[in-house]
C-alpha cells in the first residue's frame, strides 16, 4: 500500500480549508463527517481536489437516464469485481 502525505483538517488553510468545510458538512446543520481518503490525497493541491469533485459530480448527475443510486451501485459492483476495497 502506498502512503501519501495529506494535510489534515487541523492544518488546512485558505482554499483547502474552505474545501474541507464544504465537503465535511455539505448541508447546513448536518454533523461533520470524515473526508474520504480518496479525496484527502488531493490536499497538497486543492485545485486537483476541485477538479476531482467536478468530475465526480458530473459523472453522478450528468444525465437523467440513470438515477444517482443506480450509478453508485454500478460503482460498488465494478469496485468489487476489480478487488478495490474503496
Amino acid at each position: 500500500m502506498a502512503w501519501i502525505r495529506v494535510v489534515p483538517e487541523l492544518y488546512a488553510e485558505g482554499d483547502l480549508l474552505a474545501l474541507y468545510d464544504e465537503l465535511y458538512a455539505p448541508y447546513p446543520g448536518e454533523p461533520r463527517g470524515q473526508l474520504d481518503n480518496i479525496l484527502q490525497i488531493h490536499s497538497l493541491d486543492p485545485k486537483s481536489l476541485r477538479a476531482h469533485l467536478a468530475l465526480y459530480r458530473s459523472a453522478m448527475t450528468g444525465s437523467d437516464t440513470l438515477p444517482k443510486l443506480e450509478r453508485e451501485l454500478i460503482g460498488v459492483v465494478v469496485s468489487g469485481i476489480n478487488g478495490c476495497h474503496y
